[in-house]
């Protein structure tokens, strides 16, 4: 297959740019309070690119089968949308960064009405999960899956139930943000039946690849980029893009906006999902992560690529 020229400039610098970049996971580490991703190779680095024409590129560790973690949440939300409407979704979480840690509790207890600020935090993920159609918690996690397979146009994807177990023995924090959700009455749900529908969406593995499709259909705004088949309303990818530019990189959103000047998520067993909208699905996973839970590697090659083809939306 004839490359484009962006992508046959890439596949012949990115090697350079990604063994450039993967000196910097010396400075990170893995996310050691979930024991299972602490066991993640720190010195991984991977990137795959799709384009709109099903042209890829790749390089370094990039078929490492990893957990979406939190990169799960962007997909969630818009499962919410389409099963409830943005009315029924924004009366239970809000639309503004928090400037405070991903799992933190603090807003929840000082701003009236008491909910999440966002579905991109911990406390808005667990609600979105309980806004998720479904009779059992079984049934939403089999819908959750399913959509995920649609969007990566790979009917294999899984959970990794050793991370599921893993997240949820150790989730005390979560317990306790579900909880304070339950007695502000923002949770209607079982507790525990919620916690498992998130955990299960969390514990989903994927591979660069994989974000790269998810993204790239983002960046079509919502269309499968082989059928055109509209998969998700354009109305609710715009919602998504927005909370991915504003909240996606916990509290090095603003300075990844300014650095790269594109929609991302983060997770943090390492992977990031980005797009160039309208061209081009990004998936990166370098499991040694920074202060802020971000792949350090990783957000340096997103960079790196972004200054060099001009990517920025800004």
């Amino acid at each position: 297959m004839v490359l484009s020229t962006e992508l046959a400039q890439m596949k012949e610098r990115l090697p350079e740019w990604l063994e450039a970049s993967r000196a910097l996971t010396a400075e990170g580490k893995t996310a050691a309070y979930i024991p299972e991703l602490a066991k993640a190779p720190k010195e991984a680095l991977g990137i795959h690119i799709l384009n709109m024409n099903g042209e890829s590129v790749s390089a370094g560790d990039c078929g490492l089968v990893f957990t979406m973690q939190s990169i799960s949440k962007v997909f969630t939300l818009l499962l919410a949308l389409m099963d409830n409407g943005e009315e029924v979704v924004f009366a239970k979480v809000g639309k503004e960064p928090t400037g405070d840690d991903f799992n933190s509790m603090l807003k929840l207890e000082l701003v009236e009405p008491g909910i999440p600020f966002n579905p991109l935090i911990n406390a808005g993920a667990i609600v979105i999960s309980s806004l998720i159609h479904g009779a059992t918690p079984e049934q939403k996690s089999e819908r959750i899956l399913r959509f995920f397979c649609e969007l990566s146009g790979n009917e294999t994807l899984g959970y990794n139930l050793d991370v599921c177990r893993s997240e949820s023995a150790t989730a005390h924090r979560n317990r306790s943000l579900a909880y304070f959700l339950k007695d502000n009455g923002v949770l209607d749900d079982d507790v525990e039946e919620v916690l498992d529908v998130y955990f299960h969406h969390c514990s989903v593995e994927v591979t660069c690849a994989d974000l790269a499709r998810m993204g790239l259909v983002l960046a079509c705004g919502g269309k499968d980029p082989v059928t055109q088949k509209q998969l998700v309303p354009r109305r609710y990818v715009q919602i998504a893009k927005t909370f991915m530019m504003t909240c996606g990189m916990y509290n090095a959103s603003g300075e990844f906006a300014i650095a790269a000047g594109l929609p991302a998520k983060s997770g943090v067993a390492g992977g990031i999902m980005t797009m160039v909208p309208g061209r081009l699905g990004i998936g990166v996973v370098g499991p040694a992560l920074n202060s802020k839970g971000n792949s350090v590697a990783g957000v340096h090659l997103i960079e790196t690529l972004s200054r060099e083809f001009d990517w920025s939306m800004f």
